[in-house]
């Protein structure tokens, strides 16, 4: 991506960023600018932050070390103290906020960028058999979920999430199963869905950390273990907002456009923190909580039009559950394990060790 000149535009001290949890509620302390991390401050007329004797604050970066084990301190202090700014690491200005983010995804102003879901994809999918799809599915999930049955201990990632995804594709297409890893990433996936093709490395993600979150506590295996299909779409909703697959969303803006903070600079790259957005507190109650039944869901990870990958990507989510607990009534995690995401750009679990027999 091309570089933002970091003097291209100068953030306004009287615009809407706020620079704190309670600044933000409208208490107390003035309004900070956006900050870029290895120059001066922008002269606004403001104070702007200090750290230390004499030095100023500096905005953390997604990329910064140790960010990929846990994102989500950096993502609290730039939602808090620096809705807008420049990051030299990602060559880009960032929007951490779930208004900010939720905008910029669907601003015409923000170009260069493709979300399946949104308006122009689902324009792109008209002849598309959902019932097709939901069988080669529901086959696909249970023939993974009898292999590993029998096991003494399996791991979903590999041996279940790598394949569902593909394996359904490529049912969907007719792509022989000897070829379907080499074929189902190019050729198969673009016949069934176009410009989402590659949803598939996505949706492999996606499905890791659902399955990471339902697992990881027993109250929610217990409610899903039979759940009817729109108590799995709210679990899988869920999943997408606290743990999306894709972290770091880039765009370009096509005009300048205010935002918390100040104003990002017309021909900037953005980097939208689509993890930071989805655990917003101002957007949602207790927001680091998985809960399938909260009263304020949200996810950013597809749009809410109708594409391929993204009812798949759902399918898979139920099928996946129903066949596993079919297969594996008692199935649960190894004992001692528990779930760890890792990645910066794209985030998921990268194993899921669990006990098929209990």
């Amino acid at each position: 991506m091309n570089p933002a000149a970091p003097s291209a535009a100068t953030p306004a001290e009287t615009g809407p960023g706020r620079s704190a949890s309670a600044a933000r509620t409208g208490r107390g302390a003035a309004p900070l600018p956006g900050r870029v991390r290895t120059a001066p401050v922008p002269a606004t007329g403001g104070t702007g932050g200090t750290g230390g004797t004499g030095g100023r604050t500096v905005a953390p970066s997604p990329l910064d070390p140790g960010a990929s084990q846990d994102p989500h301190g950096i993502h609290r202090r730039l939602r808090e103290e620096f809705p807008l700014t420049y990051d030299p690491l990602l060559r880009a200005w960032v929007l951490s906020r779930y208004a900010d983010v939720a905008a910029a995804l669907t601003d015409g102003r923000f170009t260069h960028g493709h979300r399946p879901g949104d308006p122009p994809c689902a324009r792109a999918h008209v002849d598309v058999d959902t019932a097709a799809l939901r069988s080669v599915t529901e086959r696909t999930a249970y023939v993974l979920a009898r292999r590993i049955a029998e096991r003494p201990q399996a791991d979903l990632v590999a041996d279940f999430c790598h394949w569902l995804p593909a394996g359904t594709v490529a049912a969907a297409v007719g792509v022989p199963y000897r070829d379907m890893m080499r074929l189902v990433r190019g050729r198969a996936a673009g016949a069934l869905a176009g410009e989402c093709g590659a949803q598939i490395a996505v949706r492999e993600k996606a499905l890791a950390s659902f399955l990471g979150n339902v697992l990881s506590d027993p109250d929610q295996v217990a409610a899903l273990r039979d759940a009817p299909a729109a108590l799995v779409s709210r679990a899988w909703t869920e999943s997408l907002r606290r743990d999306p697959p894709v972290q770091i969303a880039v765009r370009r803006t096509a005009a300048e456009v205010p935002v918390s903070g100040g104003t990002v600079p017309a021909g900037a790259s953005v980097a939208l923190l689509v993890g930071s957005a989805g655990r917003d507190p101002e957007r949602f109650r207790e927001p680091d909580r998985f809960d399938p039944l909260r009263d304020d869901p949200g996810q950013l990870t597809y749009g809410s039009g109708f594409c391929p990958a993204v009812l798949l990507a759902g399918i898979e989510a139920e099928y996946a559950l129903r066949a596993l607990f079919a297969e594996m009534p008692r199935l649960r995690l190894a004992d001692g394990f528990r779930p760890t995401p890792a990645g910066l750009i794209t985030r998921a679990p990268r194993t899921l060790i669990v006990r098929p027999g209990g």
